[in-house]
């Protein structure tokens, strides 16, 4: 019988390493995507009690363009075409910074999207000395930059399955997985089954964005916009180490894929 050498535990430097590896597992992308879906419920949070907008809640703003363009509210369309606007913005930049850093050859692809939120998260941190319409603007299109940043970095690093600030989109999944399940079980020779491992990581992404919103709930009305400093850094204590420490021995050889 031969003797299997037992796979090492990660240490503390390789843990947020692993957690940005281009190199996916399951258990990576449920971790991840419960950090990123507690931080944008926050953020979401911080964003109504800081400016009363939900920013990542681009339904609502089409439907309040829609509104407000056929009663020619030319101002409240404005604002809401600026939100749409940044957050497309932040997806796009951050699909430029994973493809650019691809092309690089680097295993930063999904580090450096994620540092730069938490950069931006620190930059809203300071949205309270806007005091004007103008700068109040500034902060949701901030905010809503970053999480438009944040759904396309999950989005292309989990191939589209996850998405951390649609939670319309989640809720839809978690039904069509449970609708599967029951139908099953109705009908077992039918070879229709739920997909487990995915309906774990939804409802676990549900559960988290419920709690980070009630943190950041708590958290922006105590402190206000600096509550935004606490949520800046989860983001960039899973993220600047490997920026600062990921070799290709530590990593692997990254993902080939250009989407």
């Amino acid at each position: 019988m031969t003797e299997t050498t037992p796979h090492p535990r990660p240490t503390l430097r390789q843990r947020p390493l692993r957690l940005v590896n281009p190199d996916r597992t399951e258990p990576n992308d449920r971790a991840l995507a419960i950090i990123l879906a507690a931080v944008a419920g926050a953020a979401n949070a911080g964003g109504f009690f800081a400016l009363g907008e939900y920013t990542s809640h681009m339904t609502g703003y089409l439907s309040r363009l829609a509104d407000n363009l056929a009663t020619r509210n030319i101002w409240v369309s404005l604002v809401s075409l600026l939100a749409i606007a940044a957050f497309i913005s932040g997806a796009a930049f951050s699909a430029i910074l994973i493809n650019w850093t691809r092309e690089r050859h680097s295993h930063h692809q999904y580090a450096m999207p994620i540092a730069v939120q938490g950069g931006f998260l620190i930059c809203f941190s300071w949205g309270w000395i806007f005091t004007s319409e103008i700068g109040r603007l500034f902060s949701m299109a901030c905010l809503c930059f970053i999480m438009g940043m944040q759904n396309a970095t999950i989005t292309k690093l989990s191939g589209a399955r996850i998405r951390t600030t649609h939670a319309t989109g989640m809720a839809t999944d978690i039904g069509i997985e449970i609708g599967r399940a029951f139908y099953g079980l109705w009908r077992r020779d039918s070879g229709v089954r739920a997909n487990t491992g995915k309906l774990r990581i939804l409802v676990s992404q549900v559960l988290a964005f419920l709690s980070g919103g009630i943190v950041g709930a708590l958290g922006y009305g105590s402190l206000g916009f600096y509550f935004s400093l606490p949520l800046a850094a989860i983001l960039l204590g899973i993220s600047v180490p490997s920026l600062l420490f990921d070799r290709p021995d530590d990593t692997g050889q990254g993902d080939p894929e250009k989407t």
